[in-house]
């Protein structure tokens, strides 16, 4: 038997169309939004239906956090799992993002040595958590003294560079690949080590030539392409290969700023990662957003917090993730509020503008009619009002209430 129900508070925050809803009120049949207005409007139309009255409470779309590697690489750097405790680990850490109001993720598949999971195991994983998980199948190279390669659909063994740019890795990485997250890797990354452990760390591992094939094959399929990429040569590579969809982009200079948005390159930003480096404080988001770029804030969970910016202070040195996205978001999101974007704008950087980069924005990212009723219920607006998770009151995932502190 399905449900249908009103849910009315002081506050709705849509992040779409409708902006901010006073006295407002939505109607939530099955797992979808059905109506949405104000509550006398909503209330008188649909006599005889529940009513689930939040006072003063403040309704807003649930996070969004379009960057993570929750599943494959998060539980070993957060527990002392073994092979035995990975899969309780991965529900811990969903567990306390959901409690954070983060209910959607992209989340990364690079291959590790630290699991012998598949993407397809962890796609069959995703089914059974409460939780909406788009993938990125990617090749990662890690810049140790010998470079180190792997790709999502060789699971935990390295491969040599020449198998990176092989088509039938390519093509694999096309099918099982479902967002444009950092697909290549344009650099080698530290992997959160040290210099004196990845010496060649940022090394560009491609020529221009081999990025646009691959550009132009996830193409022709249907698909876009996102890349990680750090460094004026590398952007600048990456934009000229048409790559959809830049994640990090440290160190992306003024023009570089212009040639993305003429070519209209969506850019995830990571503050967590390479925090001291633009385009990650608040005054370089803005700039950005100025330059009508579309931006989301993502942690790339889970890694160590930066210490040499006063914007973005931790107590301890703790990896941090997913339940951190509001914290890391909210010194961006007040000098965005502070410079006359309204809170439907700043917040869709962790919302609407996440799901645009999932490419999932008829679905989920807003509170409008039609789509699915991922919300959360709080003591203020999230992220323009406060930061810390217990405020969060709610969580709803399509329609059903999952964390409730009420």
């Amino acid at each position: 038997m399905s449900r249908e129900y009103i849910i009315k508070a002081k506050k709705i925050v849509t992040v779409g169309k409708d902006k901010t809803i006073i006295n407002g009120a939505m109607v939530i049949k099955e797992d979808k939004i059905i109506d949405i207005g104000k509550e006398k409007v909503i209330i008188s139309k649909y006599k005889g239906l529940d009513i689930e009255d939040l006072g003063n409470l403040v309704i807003t779309p649930s996070l969004i956090d379009c960057h993570t590697h929750l599943l494959e690489y998060a539980p070993s750097t957060v527990y002392p799992v073994t092979s035995e405790t990975y899969n309780i680990a991965q529900k811990a850490l969903v567990l306390k993002s959901l409690m954070a109001g983060v209910t959607t993720f992209g989340e990364q598949i690079c291959g590790s040595p630290m699991t012998l999971l598949s993407v397809e195991d962890f796609k069959k994983l995703a089914k059974d958590l409460p939780v909406n998980i788009v993938f990125s199948c990617n090749s990662i190279t890690i810049g140790f003294e010998e470079l180190v390669n792997f790709t999502a659909v060789t699971g935990n063994n390295s491969v040599d560079k020449d198998k990176l740019i092989e088509d039938k890795i390519i093509n694999s990485l096309i099918e099982k690949s479902d967002y444009p997250g950092e697909n290549i890797f344009i650099n080698a990354t530290p992997a959160n080590l040290t210099e004196d452990i990845v010496p060649r760390a940022g090394e560009v591992i491609y020529t221009q030539e081999e990025l646009e094939n691959i550009v132009q094959v996830f193409h022709s399929k249907g698909k876009r392409i996102g890349c990680h990429v750090a460094g004026k040569d590398a952007i600048e590579m990456a934009i000229k290969a048409n790559f959809d969809v830049i994640h990090h982009g440290h160190g992306i200079t003024d023009d570089e700023i212009n040639e993305v948005s003429k070519n209209k390159i969506s850019i995830v930003a990571t503050p967590l990662g390479g925090t001291h480096l633009k385009p990650n404080s608040p005054e370089d988001i803005l700039k950005l957003l100025q330059n009508n770029i579309l931006v989301a804030i993502a942690t790339d969970a889970y890694l160590p917090p930066y210490e040499g910016v006063s914007w973005l202070n931790f107590n301890d040195k703790e990896a941090k993730g997913s339940p951190e996205l509001m914290i890391i978001s909210k010194p961006v999101i007040d000098k965005l509020i502070g410079s006359g974007y309204d809170e439907n704008e700043a917040l869709s950087l962790i919302t609407l503008n996440a799901a645009k980069v999932l490419g999932i924005e008829e679905k989920i990212g807003s509170l409008e009619i039609g789509k699915d009723a991922d919300f959360i219920v709080s003591s203020g607006i999230p992220v323009v009002e406060f930061s810390d998770a217990s405020n969060i009151k709610r969580v709803y995932l399509k329609g059903k209430c999952l964390i409730n502190r009420i």
